[in-house]
C-alpha cells in the first residue's frame, strides 16, 4: 500500500531514545501498515478453504492461517526492529520487558474465519513501557483497516473517522460476541446493560470495535479478553473519540489477561454504561 518506510534497527533505536508517550512516531505508524500488508494476503490465500482446525490448550480453534501470518509479521519485525520484544497469541513472547512491544493477534475471531465470515481481523499493538500508543484492526478480506495512535485521529483506510453523537444508554446499539462467553457471575451484569440499550448484535470480535469506532456501534461489552485481544483496540477507540476502560471504568493499561472491557462512542455513553453494569 505504498505506507510503508524502510526502518532500520540504527534508526528504530533513534526513535525510541527520542520518543515521548504523548505521540507515536509516524516511522512505527508505517511498519504497523507494512505489517498489516503482510498478514492480509497469507489469510486471504485460506479464507473459506477447507482448512485443518486443530483445539488448543483451552479449547480455542486455531488454523494454520493463524500462525502463518503471525510468522510473517514476526518476520518483518525481526528484520526492522529487531531489539523490540513481541507477544503474539500464536507464537509466545520474546523480549516481553522491553521498552516496546509489540502485540500480535494474526485472527482475532478464528471462529468467524472458520465458518467463511468475513468479521474477524488482524489486531496490531504496539506498547511503550507497557502503554498501548498504537493499534490496527484489519480485515483483510474486506479490504477495511482501522489505525490509532497516540497523538493522532484514528483512521479508517487512511481517512479520519469518528464516533457517533449516540445521546444515552437507551438510544445506543450494545455489541457483544457471544453472551454464552460470560462467566455466570458476570452475567447478570451484562443483562443489565443489556436491558437498558436499544438493540443488541452479536458476533462481531474485534470488528464490533472498528465499527463503534466509525460510529455504527454505540457499546461493546465483553469479558475474559487476553492481552492480544484488547491492546490494539485502545489506540482506535480513544483516538475515534470513544472511551475504554474494564467494567468499573479502571484503565486497561495494566495489561493483564482475562479483562473485563467496555468501549463507548462516549465519555457520557461509558458513564451510563458502567453504572448499568453495577459493579
Amino acid at each position: 500500500m505504498g505506507w510503508y518506510i524502510g526502518l532500520s534497527p540504527l534508526l528504530a533505536r533513534a526513535i525510541v531514545q527520542g520518543m515521548g508517550v504523548s505521540e507515536c512516531p509516524r516511522e512505527f505508524i508505517a511498519l504497523a501498515h507494512r505489517l498489516a500488508d503482510a498478514s492480509g494476503p497469507v489469510i486471504r490465500g485460506y479464507f473459506r478453504t477447507p482448512v485443518t482446525v486443530a483445539d488448543k490448550a483451552d479449547e480455542s480453534p486455531v488454523t494454520i492461517a493463524d500462525r502463518e501470518a503471525e510468522t510473517a509479521l514476526r518476520r518483518i519485525l525481526a528484520e526492522h526492529v529487531p531489539t523490540h520484544g513481541v507477544i503474539g497469541e500464536e507464537h509466545g513472547a520474546e523480549r516481553a520487558d522491553a521498552e516496546l512491544v509489540w502485540v500480535l493477534d494474526p485472527i482475532d475471531g478464528t471462529k468467524a474465519f472458520i465458518t467463511g465470515k468475513p468479521s474477524f481481523g488482524t489486531l496490531i499493538a504496539l506498547l511503550h513501557r507497557g502503554r498501548p500508543i498504537l493499534g490496527v484492526i484489519d480485515q483483510p478480506i474486506l479490504g477495511e483497516r482501522w489505525v490509532g495512535a497516540a497523538g493522532h485521529a484514528t483512521t479508517f483506510n487512511a481517512q479520519a473517522t469518528r464516533t457517533r453523537a449516540c445521546p444515552d444508554l437507551a438510544s445506543a446499539v450494545l455489541s457483544t460476541t457471544d453472551p454464552k462467553l460470560f462467566a455466570p457471575s458476570e452475567r447478570p451484569a451484562f443483562e443489565a446493560l443489556d436491558a437498558k440499550v436499544k438493540m443488541r448484535t452479536l458476533g462481531s470480535d474485534c470488528y464490533a470495535y472498528g465499527l463503534l469506532a466509525s460510529g455504527f456501534i454505540d457499546v461493546v461489552c465483553e469479558s475474559r479478553l487476553q492481552l492480544y485481544d484488547y491492546a490494539a483496540l485502545i489506540p482506535v477507540i480513544e483516538g475515534a473519540g470513544g472511551a475504554i476502560s474494564d467494567w468499573s471504568g479502571q484503565p486497561l493499561h495494566n495489561m493483564t489477561g482475562n479483562q473485563q472491557v467496555l468501549a463507548s462512542g462516549s465519555a457520557a455513553v461509558h458513564a451510563q454504561a458502567i453504572k448499568a453494569l453495577g459493579l
